[in-house]
């Protein structure tokens, strides 16, 4: 039988996850954080546990721009500095995407988003001055 891998939420994708019990209920689907939940413990950790490979290499999306060039190579000299063979990969869930990093037989989930949770809601996001 294949190793079974560890998989730990860091202090980020916690926060991330409170993000997204707060967009929720602004939203008025408080259940949609109870599913969220449920497909984090009965379907992606037991996936990541036993394929940790499955998600898609982050570093290979195609960047834009310098700015994102730019931390994209931060990003791997920081992923390096770790583990040599340390990598970024996402997992792509219904409603959400997750990334996470691999180490070796370790697993860390790093964030999380709801599609709609960076919104085009431009008024709520900048205010009109006084």
């Amino acid at each position: 039988m294949a190793t079974k891998h560890a998989v730990k939420l860091t202090a980020n994708f916690e926060r991330n996850l409170e993000e997204a019990e707060a967009f929720l209920l602004a939203a008025e689907a408080p259940q949609a954080f109870d599913a969220l939940l449920d497909e984090l413990t009965d379907t992606v950790i037991p996936n990541l546990e036993r394929f940790p490979g499955m998600g898609r290499l982050f570093f290979e999306r195609p960047t834009r721009s310098v700015e994102a060039s730019n931390g994209i190579d931060g990003l791997k000299r920081k992923l390096k500095a770790i583990a040599k063979d340390g990598e970024i990969r996402e997992y792509v869930m219904s409603h959400y995407l997750l990334l996470y990093a691999r180490f070796d037989t370790t697993i860390y989930l790093l964030s999380i988003r709801h599609h709609r949770q960076l919104s085009f809601d431009f008024q709520s996001l900048w205010p009109a001055s006084p």
